[in-house]
């Protein structure tokens, strides 16, 4: 698998890192994750140049059971185009829409579930993605709650995206040939940003063109961005109180790649991913187009990528966009 093993921090700063509330559980030490890039890196990948959907989709939702290692339960849902009339809300095991559509990975914050985050995720589908979002064994509400198991997420979701590529090519299931396992990006919100960070840095994992990190922080996996250009969407409240605006731009600075920031300046940790309001309007219209551009290769996407983003005057983006990959 193209993939490299996470590196481990030491307990105490992991525990400061990813807790705002929760009480920071004794973990072995280990070395910390590099800051620093490889010497080398690969080729920027091109997602060949085309043309998203225009028009919205319905949307379908299941759940596939599976477990890494035998001790490592990793339920997914996933929110998908579906066959019909667009506008309703996520039909469970509807038929879906025909067509290949790519994969865009999300991980839940720490004592959240993936259902929490739906009307963002259904929107995604909508849009013409196939959105996979794993429920961690020990971040996820109702388990242990033990924030240093963020360490080991990067190679869950890793494990999640093959088996759900290998959906598609599963004769009988309802997802064969609808992916398109050549177009997939990775996206998370808070401890599931730092997840998602983990996958461009000390886990790399080479099958990803693109991320979107939520209220995330590098602490535990490094900036040490590694591996063929992949564009980045960062979206930072800047009254965040778990994750400092601060932690969160540092990162973003330290991204080597094609890469844009939509700061919210009244946006808190992320409250407004779990509703339906304005700002959950402008987050979401700024990450379709965003995932339009790096995964379908839409060249009008990243054009109205500004314009979405200053809707209503509730955030500000930071473009940093233009650079080799994609054009």
């Amino acid at each position: 698998m193209r993939r490299r093993p996470v590196a481990l921090l030491t307990a105490a700063v992991l525990g400061a890192a990813l807790t705002g509330c929760s009480e920071q559980p004794t973990a072995p030490a280990g070395p910390p994750a590099p800051d620093t890039p490889p010497t080398t890196t690969t080729p920027a990948p091109r997602v060949p140049a085309g043309k998203a959907p225009t028009e919205s989709f319905a949307v379908g939702v299941r759940q596939v059971k599976l477990n890494r290692d035998g001790d490592r339960p990793l339920p997914v849902t996933l929110w998908y185009p579906a066959a019909g009339a667009a506008g309703g809300g996520p039909e469970r095991s509807a038929p879906a829409a025909d067509g290949r559509f790519p994969v865009v990975l999300f991980s839940h914050g720490l004592s959240a579930r993936p259902e929490d985050y739906q009307t963002l995720l259904a929107r995604w589908a909508a849009a013409g993605f196939v959105v996979a979002a794993p429920r961690f064994p020990h971040t996820s509400r109702g388990t242990d709650g033990n924030p240093l198991d963020v360490l080991n997420q990067p190679a869950d979701v890793s494990y999640v995206l093959t088996r759900v590529l290998a959906l598609g090519e599963k004769a009988g299931d309802p997802l064969r040939g609808r992916l398109d396992p050549e177009r997939v990006a990775a996206t998370g919100h808070s401890a599931g940003g730092v997840t998602t960070i983990g996958l461009f840095t000390a886990g790399r994992d080479e099958r990803l063109d693109a991320g979107i990190v939520f209220a995330g922080t590098a602490l535990g996996v490094g900036t040490a961005f590694a591996g063929a250009a992949a564009p980045q969407l960062f979206v930072h409240g800047e009254a965040d109180e778990v994750v400092s605006y601060a932690a969160g731009k540092a990162v973003f600075d330290a991204v080597p790649w094609p890469k844009a920031m939509l700061s919210l300046p009244k946006g808190d940790h992320g409250r407004a991913l779990l509703g339906d309001g304005k700002a959950l309007g402008v987050v979401a219209d700024t990450t379709v187009e965003f995932l339009r551009w790096t995964l379908y290769g839409d060249p009008a996407a990243k054009k109205r990528l500004p314009t979405d983003a200053a809707k209503g005057g509730l955030a500000t983006l930071d473009d940093r966009l233009q650079g080799r990959a994609p054009s």
